[in-house]
């Protein structure tokens, strides 16, 4: 149904009932909850007339209390559900019954599921956000209860989805070439970066090279340092930002200058950003790349893998190389710890790149892709 608006001579369509599973917002220091987080503030922010249902599912973690608090601000609903994520996956993916749901959704007029589970929903029309497809490009680098996990969410998806958000073309593809999708269902969208530049950078006594990511294989540090031990310039660390991951790596960083940071707050991180020689990213596979949005933002010169979501994000804003070889991860090192000019060049392009990576953008074609397909 639509709504006429006859003073102004145009005809809006009527106020719908959404629900978004915001579950992995509380993992802290990973990509998605960083796109969770990036997400649920851009709807609080930019709706201005649908009326949203979050839910939560988590026991030991909980939703931050000022998150909840805006949430309710804005009039919108949240349903807390005291189940862990584990548990979830068993009742929506492994027995996927109808019913096994809050009774609110039945009302909904469609549901974006989360990154991890996906509900057997009658009645009403479902949307999900797919990050990548690393479990089928590179399923060694990936742990078995996630790969499992995600085998059995994306057949699902694939099945009853009238919606999917690929964050990239690469994902898109990806999608396109391991499940038997209609083009038309897909949406490639990509994630709003914030950033906010610290007041006060506090920059460190010797020059580092930073990187920020999950340690865990895909990430392809064990590979990064190595290239670093070879540069043979120890003036300059290495740091390395982000949560432990499924597989323990420790005895590949044992290396003078290679310093481990884990997790670190927001402030901490854009102080790094800010403060780095250069920024570099050597993952094997992306769906999209946050941090190298968010170290383009901040002004700080990137080196990436020109693989998947990477490059096709990076574009010409960054030095690229062949995150599987040694050589040429340390060709890269090398050029950008030695060429101030390269450096200034890449900073340049880095912020005029960037900046069209924004929440509301996303908002925006997330909400026309939901009212294109509500019929």
């Amino acid at each position: 149904m639509e709504t006429n608006c006859k003073k102004i001579g145009i005809t809006l369509p009527t106020p719908m009932n959404l629900g978004i599973d915001i579950s992995q917002i509380v993992y802290k220091g990973t990509g998605v909850a960083r796109f969770t987080r990036g997400l649920v503030n851009g709807i609080l922010k930019y709706e201005k007339k649908n009326h949203w249902l979050f839910f939560f599912s988590g026991l030991r973690q909980k939703l931050d209390s000022d998150l909840k608090e805006k949430i309710l601000s804005k009039k919108h609903r949240l349903i807390e559900w005291p189940i862990p994520p584990k548990a979830l996956a068993q009742l929506w993916n492994d027995w996927h019954t109808v019913g096994i749901v809050p009774k609110e959704f039945f009302k909904l007029d469609l549901f974006i599921t989360s990154d991890w589970t996906e509900p057997k929903i009658k009645g009403i029309k479902k949307a999900t956000i797919v990050h990548d497809l690393v479990f089928k490009k590179y399923p060694e680098t990936v742990e078995n209860n996630i790969l499992n996990t995600q085998k059995k969410r994306l057949d699902w998806v694939a099945k009853e989805s009238d919606i999917i958000f690929a964050d990239s073309e690469a994902t898109r593809n990806d999608l396109l070439s391991f499940y038997d999708l209609k083009d038309k269902k897909i949406s490639v969208n990509y994630p709003g970066v914030e950033v906010t530049k610290p007041l006060n950078t506090v920059r460190r006594t010797k020059p580092f090279i930073l990187t920020v990511g999950k340690l865990e294989p895909r990430k392809n540090l064990p590979k990064l340092v190595e290239a670093f031990s070879k540069m043979g310039n120890e003036d300059i660390d290495l740091l390395i930002v982000g949560p432990r991951g499924w597989q323990n790596l420790d005895n590949k960083f044992n290396i003078k200058n290679v310093k481990i940071m884990e997790f670190v707050s927001d402030h901490e991180l854009y102080n790094l950003y800010t403060s780095c020689l250069f920024f570099v990213y050597p993952s094997l596979w992306e769906g999209f790349g946050i941090p190298v949005i968010e170290a383009m933002k901040l002004g700080a010169p990137v080196a990436c893998s020109d693989t998947s979501s990477i490059k096709e994000i990076a574009k010409d804003a960054a030095l690229t190389f062949d995150p599987e070889s040694t050589e040429s991860i340390l060709l890269s090192l090398k050029k950008m710890a030695g060429n101030e000019s390269i450096r200034r060049r890449l900073v340049k392009k880095g912020y005029e790149n960037a900046a069209k990576f924004t929440w509301e953008n996303y908002y925006d074609k997330m909400m026309k892709s939901i009212y294109d397909n509500r019929s």
